[in-house]
């Protein structure tokens, strides 16, 4: 059985504390971690700055050409995973086996991550504007118009506390090493999988490996690597982002409310863009952050509801191993009685409609996991508390709204797909500040263009710019 120990900024450190990472569906231990406290976490980030030294030994050129080579090692190599070697099918399957989340689905956001290291150097001069990253590695530098530009690194690590719901946020901590910026990730329980065999693969590829600080462990080592970090990534709920709202140091990752809003002028041909609200609602098990939870119109919107219904009101579960299984299991099965009681609430207000009811019961209990599956629900006016709700399993509420009133009723909108031709939608859509990444035409929410930011550009984030001005130093007289 493979144990996966802390990694202290590149050193195995043997931890006594020995925890079980278990089979979501038989309860059986898959695997076992070492644990630390937040005082480790504590003492381990007063060295902090070592991680950046290391890494500034090596040019943003040759770690790009390294976070390539991770990238294909990561996605096709077997590789030195805690005490044991790797393959990426035993990979696969310690993931799906300790997450619920079906294989396939497992493969999919392992290439997801790959592609995003893969294409790393694109994605910096994207999120750069072209700067040369040389300019950051310096801290200064010239632009071309003759004018010196500096940027100044924040910190010298960037920490983030890894979720457990879908391995596919981990792309948004990779450029921080192409970055010269180290690393100190506190794994999820269930989800050490891909910070372990990433950073492996990192340091096969020639990343110094005391840029990676890895430290499974409780609240107290989460909130060491918070407090001791000057900038931090952490996910989790709506009040955990309410916690950090306006901190600075930290980009706090939680539900998305992605929505489709569809203009007048198509709302009749709603059959056309049938597919893309499907796939927005159920890619991934309806996981993401950017799943769609909220379809608005100003009309049609009990048909669309009951097509989508019929589309994914069926699926039920299915093996993790089955290709066709849509479903990821709950691992704590209170979280998902919890959500179907929450859900049921939802429904006892007037004005909103189940209409996936006809196909059967929606919570599934086993043992040692539970289910959700596929819900759709009709509310009648944005008055009614559904149409603000994102849960963690394929999920959405179509809501009756007039165009004019959509924008300003919309709410918090990481992910908006906006499908009309009306230029005066298209503008104040554009103009609309509670959308982060707005997707004009039939482009499903869960389609992202890793070449544009996602909730807030890491440069920005890891980087400040400054002023900087260089004059001579007159020379002293000679006698």
């Amino acid at each position: 059985m493979i144990t996966l120990q802390p990694l202290r900024w590149g050193k195995p450190y043997e931890s006594m504390e020995i925890k079980d990472v278990v089979h979501f569906d038989t309860g059986e231990p898959i695997a076992k971690f070492g644990s630390v406290g937040g005082g480790i976490v504590a003492r381990d980030m007063k060295q902090a700055h070592k991680a950046r030294a290391a890494l500034l030994k090596h040019s943003t050129a040759d770690l790009i050409a390294m976070s390539k080579k991770a990238a294909e090692l990561f996605e096709n190599a077997e590789l030195p995973v805690g005490d044991s070697m790797q393959s990426v099918d035993q990979f696969v399957h310690q993931q799906s086996a300790s997450t619920g989340l079906p294989e396939h689905m497992c493969r999919s956001n392992l290439k997801k991550n790959s592609f995003v290291l893969s294409h790393i150097d694109e994605i910096l001069d994207c999120l750069t504007r072209g700067l040369d990253l040389n300019i950051l590695s310096n801290g200064y530098g010239e632009e071309g118009r003759g004018v010196i530009v500096s940027y100044q690194a924040q910190t010298p690590v960037l920490g983030a506390i890894l979720p457990n719901n879908s391995p596919g946020v981990h792309t948004l901590w990779l450029p921080a090493i192409p970055l010269q910026i180290g690393l100190a990730l506190k794994p999820g329980s269930q989800e050490p999988w891909t910070p372990y065999r990433m950073v492996s693969a990192f340091i096969q590829a020639g990343v110094p490996a005391e840029a990676f600080g890895l430290y499974p462990g409780g609240h107290d080592a989460g909130g060491a690597i918070m407090t001791k970090t000057p900038r931090s990534m952490i996910f989790g709920s709506a009040e955990t982002v309410a916690q950090h709202a306006g901190n600075p140091r930290v980009q706090a990752h939680g539900p998305g409310w992605s929505k489709i809003l569809i203009g007048d002028d198509v709302v009749d041909d709603w059959e056309l863009y049938l597919d893309v609200m499907v796939e927005s609602v159920l890619s991934n098990s309806g996981r993401s952050c950017i799943n769609c939870s909220g379809i608005w119109a100003s009309r049609h919107t009990r048909e669309i509801a009951q097509a989508i219904a019929e589309r994914i009101g069926p699926v039920d579960v299915l093996p993790p191993t089955d290709d066709n299984a849509q479903l990821a299991a709950f691992t704590v099965p209170a979280m998902a009685t919890g959500t179907h009681a929450m859900v049921q609430q939802d429904l006892a207000e007037s004005g909103v409609t189940d209409m996936t009811a006809e196909f059967g019961d929606k919570l599934i209990e086993r043992e040692h996991c539970a289910y959700l599956r596929p819900m759709v629900v009709h509310a009648d006016s944005p008055d009614r508390g559904v149409a603000m709700k994102e849960y963690m399993f394929p999920f959405v509420s179509v809501v009756e709204c007039p165009q004019a009133e959509m924008l300003r009723r919309i709410g918090p909108t990481l992910v908006g797909t906006v499908l009309t031709k009306d230029p005066e939608l298209v503008a104040a859509a554009g103009a609309c500040v509670d959308i982060d990444r707005v997707n004009f035409g039939p482009i499903p929410t869960n389609r992202l263009n890793w070449l544009q930011p996602h909730e807030g550009n890491i440069i920005d984030f890891l980087f400040r710019s400054r002023a900087y001005q260089v004059a001579d130093l007159p020379v002293a007289a000679t006698a």
